[in-house]
């Protein structure tokens, strides 16, 4: 038995998310078909992290186990012939046994893109979140910062988060402009359901100027949902990193030119 680690990228709009369903439609169930066809047996991956319906990849891994050795080429090229155009495997990897895609990682990066202009992308639909008034960025870095660190995110969580525990690591949140998109960088050890879509959505409303910076840091510590802003759209969102330790050798390249 061989253990295979596996960097893809994936356009989001055209699965129904990253966990499997009963009717095939997830990026992983597609996935594991392309597999399947190139390992002659049934295959079962494991993922870094769930992304939602709509939410996309530039570098999600994920390990599997391979009855036999094959060519890396095999699992990249050959895989990639199976799958759509919307998901490619980037690498392919044997790991150790004991390596394991999502309890491995260190740490976990997305990236949300929003254009901020008075019309509604077409050309970019799905591709970038929008909105339309006009956003001042300052205050949206001052709440920013106010969100680094280890809190409990329970207001900014969804309601149907599985997670055990609403304390999370967000060790860096950067805000900056390019011309009309706003760019949005987050990493944390790891991310509960809906937590950047409700991140960014509260730093919306600082920056539109329904609430001062400092409300962010009231709604860590009220932990109610119900007070926040309203979860964002998924089309600016990108999985962007996974953080692994330097003994595994994976790579840590990612093609994200937003």
């Amino acid at each position: 038995m061989v253990r295979i680690a596996l960097g893809l990228e994936y356009d989001g709009r055209r699965f129904c998310g990253w966990q499997t369903q009963p009717d095939g439609c997830s990026v992983q169930d597609t996935l594991q078909r392309a597999l399947t066809s190139i390992a002659g047996h049934a295959v079962e991956v494991v993922a870094a992290g769930r992304t939602d319906a709509g939410v996309h990849a530039a570098m999600q891994v994920v390990h599997f186990e391979a009855h036999s050795r094959r060519p890396e080429s095999a699992w990249v090229r050959g895989v990639n012939s199976f799958l759509p155009d919307s998901v490619a495997v980037l690498w392919a990897r044997t790991v150790p046994q004991d390596f394991h895609a999502r309890f491995s990682a260190l740490a976990r990066s997305y990236r949300y893109v929003l254009l901020n202009h008075p019309v509604r992308p077409a050309l970019q639909a799905g591709r970038v979140g929008w909105f339309h008034a006009p956003l001042a960025l300052e205050p949206m870095r001052e709440a920013a910062q106010l969100l680094v660190g280890t809190h409990d995110f329970s207001a900014f969580r969804a309601a149907a988060c599985q997670a055990k525990s609403p304390l999370r690591e967000l060790r860096c949140l950067e805000v900056r402009r390019h011309g009309n998109r706003i760019v949005f960088d987050l990493s944390a050890n790891a991310f509960l359901h809906h937590m950047v879509r409700n991140i960014v959505g509260a730093l919306v409303y600082v920056g539109k100027g329904q609430h001062p910076p400092y409300w962010v840091a009231e709604l860590l510590q009220q932990r109610d949902r119900k007070l926040a802003a309203p979860t964002f759209a998924p089309d600016g969102l990108y999985l962007s990193a996974v953080q692994y330790a330097e003994e595994w050798g994976l790579p840590t390249a990612q093609r994200l030119d937003l």
